[in-house]
């Protein structure tokens, strides 16, 4: 029976692992047992922060509409409960962009949604 020797797969592999631990401090860039661990939690860690990066950066539009919306006597509650009944389709990252970049537009945006409230 011949012998599989198994040397070139492996080496490989374990470059593959010493690749992504590149720029890692210590043992966790050049010792494959540790690198590996190192790039398991790293990797669990970027799929993590890729959903909390969405979560975050809603929040921060959230918070430059609402801050935009104070200045015109609404709440961010009531603006955006006016948006719906106004029939206004942009979402909280268009709108949070005009707020910051584009005054003048929003206040007109501002202005339909304050119309469609009930009085």
């Amino acid at each position: 029976m011949a012998r599989i020797k198994r040397g070139v797969t492996t080496h490989a592999k374990h470059k593959r692992i010493l690749d992504q631990a590149k720029g890692y401090r210590g043992r966790r860039k050049n010792t494959i047992r540790v690198a590996r661990q190192a790039v398991e939690k790293a990797g669990q860690y970027a799929y993590r922060d890729r959903k909390v990066k969405k979560r975050s950066f809603r929040a921060l539009w959230i918070q430059r509409i609402n801050a935009a919306v104070r200045a015109e006597g609404l709440s961010y509650s009531q603006f955006i409960h006016g948006a719906k009944l106004a029939g206004i389709t942009l979402d909280r990252k268009i709108m949070a962009d005009l707020a910051m970049n584009e005054e003048g537009v929003f206040a007109s945006v501002i202005a339909q949604a304050k119309k469609a409230l009930p009085a």
